[in-house]
């Protein structure tokens, strides 16, 4: 987000209310909520390197999910990606909301269109553009505003793929990730006896792997925490144990026999290779002397040479037009 609020309060004629809590669902690391009462603001967020980032700024009130039945002075909706998420949490704020309700969004994010969408259901109280984005609000304390205007909105907690519970909003909601089952496909029977699966998503591969009788623990790594409590409606086998944590930053006791990962390549629209290369750095800290990393990426994603640089034996083992397969051994060994 962008200085589009505080101008919207400033110059816009957008009005907070001077008391009750006031709703922010999904606001990312770095937004400017800097007009917001950090002692009424109630800022959700399930994505943890954001949440922890709110978190140590000075907000009272962070949390991954929203209370649902208490009732807010006002809500701002911080557009995510996902369409389908974005009119869910609108629908959520509206629901939630006796007064202001605040959609602010970059435009390569669908705000001009949501805003189109959403004055076709309610009227608008303003509008801004600014910084390539957009930010809106309508108020839900009018007379004749209407409760069941985002009804068709509302979006299920959960949902079904195959066998598997997944939910709005998290990667790879309505259907199997085609890298994820490439890799899945060629991991051997046995990894080890110690294994992590980073990034693990709603887990389906962590479901793979635990079809191996002799693994004796599985660390499924999520930074989502939405798509953690589905991959523990998935896993239900004792053996795993879940982690509400960037991958990054995750920490063993033990080392490992090895890791699997699928691991994210975009920030927004666009595409961030330090993200999986921070994976294999984590990977080879965690990693035995005798351990592997198996992972699948795009094929225009550059990851050989973060992975020579952490692996002294890195080698593509299969792949198709989209995707490579890469298995890693011999983590290097850093002083310190």
């Amino acid at each position: 987000m962008s200085a589009r609020l505080t101008t919207a309060t400033d110059q816009g004629g957008l009005d907070l209310p001077s008391e009750g809590q006031i709703l922010v669902l999904h606001p990312r690391a770095g937004a400017d909520l800097s007009v917001l009462p950090r002692d009424r603001a109630v800022l959700v967020q399930p994505f943890r390197p954001d949440h922890d980032f709110l978190a140590a700024s000075g907000f009272s009130n962070v949390t991954w999910s929203v209370p649902q039945a208490h009732r807010f002075a006002a809500a701002l909706v911080c557009l995510p990606r996902a369409k389908p998420l974005a009119r869910a949490l609108i629908a959520q704020a509206a629901a939630q909301t006796d007064g202001v309700v605040i959609v602010d969004g970059a435009k390569t994010e669908g705000a001009d269109s949501l805003l189109r969408q959403v004055s076709r259901r309610v009227a608008l109280d303003g509008s801004l553009s600014k910084a390539h984005g957009r930010i809106f609000w309508f108020r839900t304390d009018v007379e004749g505003f209407d409760r069941d205007a985002f009804s068709d909105w509302v979006a299920p907690e959960t949902q079904r793929v195959d066998d598997f519970v997944t939910a709005p909003g998290v990667f790879s909601a309505d259907g199997i990730d085609p890298a994820s089952r490439l890799l899945a496909e060629a991991l051997p029977g046995h990894l080890g006896a110690r294994v992590a699966d980073l990034g693990a998503g709603w887990g389906y591969l962590s479901a793979r792997i635990l079809k191996d009788d002799r693994l004796e623990s599985l660390d499924v790594v999520e930074a989502d925490r939405v798509a953690l409590n589905c991959a523990m409606e998935n896993v239900s086998d004792p053996r795993a144990r879940f982690h509400w944590v960037d991958a990054a930053l995750f920490r063993t006791t033990r080392p490992l026999d090895a890791v699997v990962s699928n691991p994210p390549f975009h920030t927004g629209r666009a595409a961030d290779p330090a993200l999986g290369q921070s994976f294999i750095e984590a990977a080879a800290r965690l990693l035995g002397p005798h351990g592997h990393l198996w992972m699948v990426a795009n094929r225009q994603l550059p990851y050989e040479a973060a992975l020579a640089a952490a692996f002294s034996s890195v080698e593509e083992i299969g792949g198709d037009a989209r995707f490579k397969l890469l298995r890693a051994a011999k983590p290097r060994r850093r002083p310190g």
